[in-house]
């Protein structure tokens, strides 16, 4: 049996640069480890963007977290399940589904697990984020 994980990796609003107040409630239960990425390919969906799972070798920019208390970790990830849209109402899509992934640390390239929240929705038409760092993609879109 595998041990349980206590890491987060956050990609979009969750991210500290966003200055997003999901931020705010997750630096309350997790601390920064690190800047780190995913395999992945990130899309522009107006308002948020979408982390669909590739092979290919794009990745996505985003930080490592990990749970401030082991005891605390269930009830603070049910809130950013909540947060995320896991549960939606009858007849609601729900946007995003969260799936351990294989995360590279930027620092010294190590891999850990960590729990993501990936898109669970059709992507088709919309932009690619080629770099991969949504932060700076919107930052220079809205410039």
């Amino acid at each position: 049996m595998s041990s349980p994980v206590y890491a987060l990796f956050v990609y979009g609003s969750l991210r500290s640069g966003f200055h997003h107040p999901a931020f705010a409630y997750i630096s309350q239960y997790f601390h920064f480890v690190a800047d780190a990425r995913v395999r992945g390919k990130l899309y522009d969906m107006g308002d948020f963007p979408a982390a669909c799972p590739t092979t290919e070798d794009r990745w996505i920019i985003g930080e490592l977290y990990h749970a401030n208390s082991e005891d605390e970790f269930d009830w603070a990830i049910s809130q950013l399940d909540d947060y995320e849209g896991l549960y939606p109402e009858a007849g609601e899509p729900a946007w995003y589904r969260r799936e351990l992934t294989q995360v590279q640390r930027s620092s010294d390239g190590a891999m850990a697990q960590a729990w993501m929240y990936w898109f669970n929705g059709d992507v088709q038409g919309k932009p690619i984020v080629d770099s991969g760092d949504v932060l700076a993609y919107f930052q220079s879109k809205n410039k």
